[in-house]
């Protein structure tokens, strides 16, 4: 399925249509890695999953389609990096182009999936921050944990805009 609104995926996550109810799963897509994170059926938590190390296409998508069906999610998350400004940058077409690479090349039941585009502004920083100011974490472990952590991020965002 292609990008829909928040307006959209909201009519489609409450209406009468199949996808009703169900889990969201968001991506903090990076260069290296992609940080997943989950929300509960009711959607009302967000909780980080894991981290998938970048690789070829088609084993990520691979990956990202055996979590989806795990999880039974219904739609997608992604974080779109925009600038402070608000405008688009090469990293937004990065991510624009990784949509449309699930769409066109990913496995059936994950290109089927309904993707909204989550501002993600700071939402690494942030989350770093609260590593360290509430968790005294030490760099190695914050290493480990940001990404799916920034995944969460995005998707309590997101989960806070279809309520």
């Amino acid at each position: 399925m292609a990008i829909v609104d928040f307006p959209e995926l909201k009519a489609l996550l409450v209406g009468p249509e199949k996808i009703r109810g169900g889990r969201l799963m968001a991506l903090d897509v990076g260069t290296k890695t992609i940080g997943i994170a989950t929300s509960d059926v009711l959607r009302m938590l967000a909780t980080p999953l894991t981290t998938l190390k970048r690789g070829k296409l088609a084993s990520d998508l691979a990956a990202l389609a055996e979590l989806t069906a795990k999880y039974e999610v219904k739609a997608l998350a992604i974080g779109l990096p925009l600038n402070m400004d608000g405008s688009e940058g090469p990293r937004c077409q990065s991510i624009r182009q990784f949509v449309a690479n699930i769409a066109r090349h990913g496995p059936p039941a994950l290109a089927a999936l309904p993707v909204v585009l989550q501002d993600e502004r700071l939402s690494t920083a942030a989350v770093t921050r609260g590593m360290i100011d509430d968790y005294d974490m030490s760099r190695a472990r914050r290493a480990e944990r940001v990404d799916a952590a920034a995944a969460a991020w995005i998707l309590e965002s997101a989960l806070a805009r279809l309520k």
